[in-house]
């Protein structure tokens, strides 16, 4: 049995993006219960030369949406990276969840020779389908949902496997 292109993005970030919903609801009920302010845990990161959480939330949403249209082969829709607390980190994920499941199976599918051109930075990178979804937005998706998951717990947040996996 062979797994489809579709099958390999759009349910498993949207699985992944409802785990992340679940912890950042954990992470809103635990800083509310220690009366920590959010934003200082938007705002930590692992080591100086990081991204704070507030910018992996982001990149993560925009790895699940930007490479689910890119196979696709249609335009990511454009967010304003304006968010500021956890309730508007929920509506990203929502959101994003949402553009994906507008996305059918037939769209994607067959994607594997389909030329993808990024820019990244003031790189400009060129993939197929099928290299660009299994080497690089697999890739970088994951660095950043795991980075987010590392923040919070090492800021203290009580997370295990069950939480990153679902």
């Amino acid at each position: 049995m062979t797994i489809s292109m579709y099958q390999a993005s759009a349910p498993v970030f949207d699985k992944m993006l409802g785990n992340l919903s679940a912890i950042l609801t954990k992470a809103a009920t635990w800083a509310e219960e220690r009366k920590i302010d959010p934003a200082v845990l938007l705002g930590a990161r692992l080591a100086p030369d990081m991204f704070t959480l507030t910018r992996q939330l982001q990149i993560a949403c925009d790895f699940a949406k930007g490479t689910c249209a890119r196979l696709a082969g249609v335009e990511p829709p454009k967010y304003e990276d304006n968010e500021a607390s956890f309730a508007d980190f929920q509506a990203r994920i929502t959101r994003t969840r949402e553009f994906i499941a507008t996305l059918k199976a037939a769209q994607i599918d067959g994607s594997e020779d389909r030329q993808i051109n990024i820019k990244a930075g003031q790189r400009e990178m060129s993939f197929k389908g099928q290299a660009y979804l299994t080497g690089y937005a697999l890739p970088n998706f994951y660095f950043h949902y795991t980075t987010a998951y590392a923040i919070l717990r090492h800021n203290g947040l009580g997370l295990s496997k069950g939480d990153f996996i679902g």
